[in-house]
């Protein structure tokens, strides 16, 4: 019985009045005491100071850096642009001419034709956020997955193309940085919009693609000759093989978005492959351009003959079986065939010394006929005067040069004489 009492009273002596902090090893004895006399437990609370608050802003900011870098890289297109600065990188050493790049100057036209690029791509998703949301490759995307808001999409597209634009204008040159405004306009407000009207959007985005490369070498040159449309020419053609393939492989995702692209109104698939196959072949002659024009050496002749049979021979593949794994071939040969022929046109550059523009080739072609033709004038001339030397200083006598203005507007009259004077 005593024993019972004993244990029951330590039972609620210890429920009420002991408590174990978890961070001590004593135990305090709590009494019944005013909240004022009472001694606090111990806790982890009471022996740590709360983080200053730049420590619980930090990793808010750096969430907040990281999801909006991931937003802009997927609205600029980044891989897309980065493409675009290659091209247009590729022009500015082309048209450089001499040995020595201006390393500054490339590394501002290749920044300013980056933003300018990732402008116009981020418009592009601004205009077309419907049309993404309802295809399965697009719908991830910032702008129809609520990642990133319409009017904050519009900030940076905006900020970027003036940007890019004012680098190019202030360490370029105002010819550049037009090109560049030029092409951001025809990408967003004309090729974008023609997407959803007509299959033509797609020699229309050819274009586009065409002018990086005559932006760098309007940039390094400050003027734009017949030499620097080789590479532009080069980009134009390629660009329909490689559509006309993305755009079969996609084509009911295209279908999905409401595009009217040119391989949804070819069931069979022929037409696409013909224009892909046509266009392939206008890529045949540009190798032997550029060593005639004196742009290239005769190896890069050579070199893009080969490459260019190499991707007109998956396009005749693709025309005689139309599938989809011929398809991606020709597409994946697309993809090959712009680096190696960037990369070899550097490679095989002629520099200033070696290099002769077109057009001062063909003015010195005209020169030398004109010379030969002047020549034989001269010497005629000098048979004519000796065989006039018995003749009379009256019939010597040249015309006055109001003979040859009254002939000249009318070859059909008679030259007027002179026999009076």
């Amino acid at each position: 019985m005593m024993w019972r009492n004993s244990q029951s009273l330590w039972r609620s002596f210890s429920s009420k009045s002991v408590h174990r902090s978890p961070s001590s090893h004593y135990y305090y004895i709590v009494s019944n005491y005013s909240t004022t006399n009472a001694i606090p437990p111990l806790s982890s609370s009471s022996l740590s100071s709360p983080p200053p608050p730049s420590a619980v802003r930090l990793p808010s900011i750096l969430a907040s850096a990281v999801h909006y870098g991931r937003c802009y890289w997927e609205l600029s297109k980044a891989r897309l642009s980065m493409l675009v600065v290659a091209t247009s990188g590729t022009g500015f050493v082309i048209g450089s001419g001499n040995g020595v790049v201006d390393i500054a100057g490339l590394c501002y036209t290749c920044a300013g034709t980056m933003l300018v690029a990732a402008s116009a791509n981020s418009f592009n998703q601004v205009f077309e956020i419907k049309n993404d949301a309802k295809m399965k490759r697009t719908r991830n995307r910032p702008l129809p997955s609520g990642r990133l808001t319409v009017p904050h999409a519009v900030y940076w597209a905006s900020f970027a193309g003036l940007t890019g634009t004012t680098i190019l204008a202030s360490k370029a040159n105002m010819l550049a940085a037009g090109l560049a405004a030029s092409n951001l306009i025809l990408y967003a407000f004309v090729y974008t919009p023609l997407k959803q009207i007509h299959p033509v959007n797609t020699w229309v985005g050819a274009v586009v693609g065409a002018v990086p490369p005559l932006l760098g070498w309007a940039a390094a040159s400050g003027q734009v000759s017949l030499n620097a449309m080789l590479l532009p020419a080069a980009l134009y053609f390629w660009q329909i093989p490689h559509f006309m393939a993305l755009a079969y492989i996609c084509r009911n995702d295209y279908a999905a978005g409401g595009f009217k692209m040119f391989s949804l109104a070819d069931a069979s698939g022929q037409r696409t492959a013909a224009v892909a196959l046509r266009n392939c072949l206008y890529l045949v002659p540009l190798g032997f351009l550029a060593y005639d024009w004196g742009v290239a050496s005769g190896w890069f002749c050579f070199e893009s003959s080969l490459l260019t049979l190499a991707i007109s021979a998956s396009a005749f593949s693709f025309y005689r079986e139309r599938t989809m794994r011929r398809a991606k071939r020709m597409f994946y040969a697309s993809l090959l065939y712009l680096p190696v022929f960037m990369s070899g046109l550097l490679l095989h550059r002629k520099l200033d010394g070696e290099q002769l523009p077109a057009e001062e080739q063909l003015k010195k072609e005209a020169s030398s006929s004109w010379e030969e033709s002047k020549i034989q004038d001269s010497r005629s001339d000098n048979q004519m005067s000796k065989k006039g030397s018995c003749t009379s200083v009256k019939q010597a006598r040249p015309r006055p040069p109001v003979a040859y203005a009254s002939v000249a507007p009318f070859p059909f009259l008679p030259a007027p004489s002179y026999g009076g004077h």
